[in-house]
Order: structure tokens, then C-alpha cells, then sequence
């Protein structure tokens, strides 16, 4: 049995499709300032909830500083394929 509307068929195929694609992009955008930042995040974390329990949280804190300081760096060091193997 054919469809009685087509093209309403193949339009909504299209508008999923474009979702996906979005969603697909939202994802990897993620995982890049999640691997950057990553670290930054869970020392922020932590460190909140050392202050929450009473505790000083004080050395998460500054590991969370030195970590947003390195991956600012890495974000800002020139990338090329002539740098590929270098860390």
C-alpha cells in the first residue's frame, strides 16, 4: 500500500535526519571541551564539596586553577601536522 502523502513522509525523514546530525555535532563539540577542561571541572568539584562537608577545600581549588591554566595553554599552542608525534 502506497502512502497517501509522500512527500510529508520524505520531509519528516529529512527534518530527523537533520536532528541527528545536529545532536551528532552538540556531542562532539562536548567530548572537545570536556577533554579539555575536563580535569578543571572535577577539581571545581571537588573542591565545592570539600567546602560543603566543612572541610577546607582549598588544595582542590588551586589544582583546579593549574588545571584551567594548562588546558588554556594546550588550547592556544599551534596545531599542525608538522607537530603530530610532539606533546
Amino acid at each position: 500500500m502506497t502512502s497517501k502523502y509522500p512527500i510529508k513522509a520524505a520531509q519528516r525523514g529529512q527534518g530527523m535526519t537533520e536532528y541527528i546530525v545536529i545532536v551528532a555535532l552538540i556531542a562532539i563539540a562536548t567530548i572537545a571541551v570536556v577533554s579539555l577542561f575536563g580535569q578543571t571541572v572535577r577539581n571545581q568539584v571537588a573542591g565545592m564539596a570539600m567546602e560543603l562537608s566543612g572541610k577546607s577545600g582549598a588544595d582542590q581549588l588551586k589544582a583546579a586553577e593549574d588545571s584551567a591554566k594548562a588546558a588554556t595553554t594546550s588550547a592556544n599552542v599551534k596545531k599542525g601536522l608538522d607537530s603530530y608525534n610532539s606533546n
